[in-house]
């Protein structure tokens, strides 16, 4: 996974702070993503206010982060966050970075994950500690 700054050298925004960058790992979460659980995930917003919360302060925990950089004047992170799940690849690789308990969904995505005897080596790799 890295870490990438909020502009791109000509000074486009560039508002994503993570991605995910191992290939087996990028694949895996292209594979929950084709399985709906975006869809799923993003229903339980509506539902389950607790989650709700927790993923609006991984929201703001990303865009302090991201900010701290450079503020970019929006209040778009990634991933679809706060209303929404859009992309995996961006809340597995927040999870990876911040570690368990900031970005729920990521959290879960990567418990799915870790269930896969393939996964365990690659995830604690990747893993910033």
């Amino acid at each position: 996974m890295i870490k990438t700054a909020p502009r791109l050298p000509d000074g486009t925004p560039f508002p994503t702070l993570y991605y995910l960058t191992h290939p087996v790992l990028t694949a895996a979460a292209s594979r929950l993503e084709s399985c709906g659980l975006m869809r799923e995930m993003t229903a339980r917003l509506a539902e389950d206010t607790s989650l709700a919360a927790a993923y609006r302060r991984a929201h703001e925990s990303y865009l302090a982060e991201r900010d701290a950089i450079e503020s970019l004047g929006t209040t778009f992170s990634g991933g679809g966050m706060p209303d929404r799940v859009k992309c995996l690849h961006v809340l597995i690789a927040h999870s990876l970075a911040k570690g368990p308990g900031v970005n729920p969904f990521g959290d879960e995505a990567l418990a799915l994950l870790a269930d896969e005897p393939e996964m365990a080596g690659i995830l604690e790799k990747e893993r910033w500690t």
